[in-house]
């Protein structure tokens, strides 16, 4: 295996990842990031080769799906915590995007 085939697996995984997120899928999401995982551990093994440019694009588009990732994450726990707030009676502050509560 290659670095390069490496990112495209790391890559195929986190577009399982969107796809299971998106589809509230935790058992798929579990095996995605267990593929994920185990790809990144195979591109660390090229540590010492220098990227192409290839490899540095493939590294970049997996980061940005990375974050693509932590934002769907991020968005899901807001929502949980809005609606234990709303569950258990606390009024969530209001916010504008100054980021100042609205009294």
């Amino acid at each position: 295996m290659t670095r390069r085939d490496a990112l495209i697996g790391v890559i195929e995984s986190l577009h399982a990842e969107i796809a299971a997120l998106k589809a509230n899928d935790v058992a798929a999401l579990e095996a995605a990031t267990r593929t994920k995982l185990a790809g990144i551990d195979a591109v660390a093994l090229f540590d010492g080769e220098a990227p192409s440019p290839e490899v540095k694009e493939l590294a970049a588009e997996a980061h940005r799906l990375n974050e693509t990732c932590r934002i769907y994450v991020n968005l899901m726990a807001a929502n949980v915590r809005r609606r234990l707030q709303l569950l258990s009676g606390e009024m969530a502050p209001a916010y504008r995007p100054g980021g100042y509560a609205i009294a």
